[in-house]
């Protein structure tokens, strides 16, 4: 899947500036506006080597993400629409002229858009309520709320904690029984941490506040001199993570009980596809359930959902993140879909259910329709009296 998204970022790149180059540039540009032209491509294709090959991670995603969707994005929109029309305009005269007006204005909403998407769409955060109704949800947890977080990646904030001093704020003012993080609170090291331990810190709940690790937790999104270091900073960020007040679940479960009703949240290490890791072990995180629990699994991956908790378990609630629909949703389409079949929102196959957060962050500062989100899960028992 990951050469398929590099074949189809190459080509994005490349045809759309070959295209302009030959029908509309070759002719007219000199030498200095020749450079000018191709160095945008060349500058992203050296960002996609130097991401490919760990140099300067965190800068060469941001400078090639950058590139592609406020350069090479309008590129490929001008070409499509300049083809469709010169295309049409074997039959109906002038639609080419009309195809290359059509082209230059679309070329520009993406570049509005993508601006805004940098500029302030990556911090336009927004509530999502979604009621999650089963007939195993107990009396007693029939309106429990529950708040998911998701994909937090601080790193990307610097040490500016105003931001997450607002959803905070936010969080706390929705008065949630719990609160869930479902993983990557850092980019690639538990020092980006360090600014938010008292921010962070302040999120709270009656019953409260748990997680687990994603893909980015493992701190292996970077280079280090020693081969251990990568396990010794994950170890840092856990120590940090549990000193915020957080319960880290590393392949275990916690009993909530309300009256004489439960459930049981479990939590399991990160359980991707390749190339991500995948440390979770969920009959070792079951081990020891109550009989008949209704149960609320936290696993990063949406994936882990298909491969293993719908056909293995009986586990009526999944939460995962990691998609952040790649940070681009147009209406109800999103490319994450290519790669996830649940890739935001509720799903559900018979009774069991997987609600997948598009997250609060990324290691690129850059959303646009799929906005940041807190997620506030309300349980309703499908049993329950309506006027009770």
């Amino acid at each position: 899947m990951m050469t398929l998204f590099l074949i189809l970022f190459l080509l994005l790149l490349l045809l759309p500036d070959l295209y302009i180059w030959f029908a509309f540039v070759r002719g007219v540009a000199g030498g200095g506006w020749t450079i000018l032209y191709w160095t945008p491509t060349v500058l992203a294709l050296v960002a996609l080597g130097c991401w490919l090959g760990g140099v300067w991670q965190e800068g060469t995603v941001r400078l090639f993400v950058g590139l592609l969707m406020c350069i090479a994005a309008p590129k490929a929109v001008f070409s499509l629409c300049s083809l469709a029309g010169r295309g049409i305009g074997l039959l109906v005269p002038h639609a080419g002229r009309v195809g290359t007006v059509v082209g230059i204005v679309a070329a520009v909403g993406v570049c509005v858009a993508s601006y805004y998407g940098f500029a302030r769409g990556w911090k336009r955060l927004e509530l999502q309520e979604t009621s999650i109704v089963s007939e195993e949800v107990p009396a007693a947890f029939d309106g429990y709320r529950i708040v998911q977080l998701s994909d937090l990646h601080v790193g990307t904030y610097g040490s500016d904690t105003t931001y997450l001093q607002r959803l905070v704020d936010r969080v706390n003012g929705l008065r949630p029984d719990l609160i869930v993080f479902t993983g990557d609170l850092v980019n690639t090291s538990a020092d980006e941490l360090e600014p938010f331990l008292g921010v962070l810190s302040r999120l709270q709940a009656p019953d409260g506040v748990y997680s687990v690790l994603g893909n980015h937790d493992y701190c292996i999104y970077r280079r280090f001199d020693r081969p251990d270091e990568a396990a010794r900073d994950r170890a840092v960020l856990i120590d940090r993570e549990r000193a915020m007040g957080w319960d880290l679940l590393l392949n275990e479960h916690r009993i909530l009980r309300r009256g004489e009703d439960s459930i049981a949240l479990i939590g399991v290490e990160n359980n991707g596809r390749s190339p991500f890791t995948s440390r979770g072990d969920l009959p070792r995180a079951m081990r020891g359930l109550p009989e008949g629990a209704f149960k609320i699994l936290l696993s990063h991956d949406p994936s882990h959902w298909r491969r293993e908790v719908l056909p293995a378990s009986d586990i009526q609630l999944t939460l995962s993140g990691h998609t952040h629909a790649m940070q681009l949703k147009l209406g109800s389409f999103s490319p994450s879909r290519w790669s996830y079949p649940e890739w935001g929102g509720l799903y559900r196959e018979g009774k069991q259910q997987l609600f997948v957060s598009l997250g609060v962050g990324g290691s690129v500062p850059f959303r646009f329709g799929a906005w940041p989100e807190i997620d506030l899960l309300v349980l309703r028992c499908a049993n329950r009296p309506k006027n009770s």
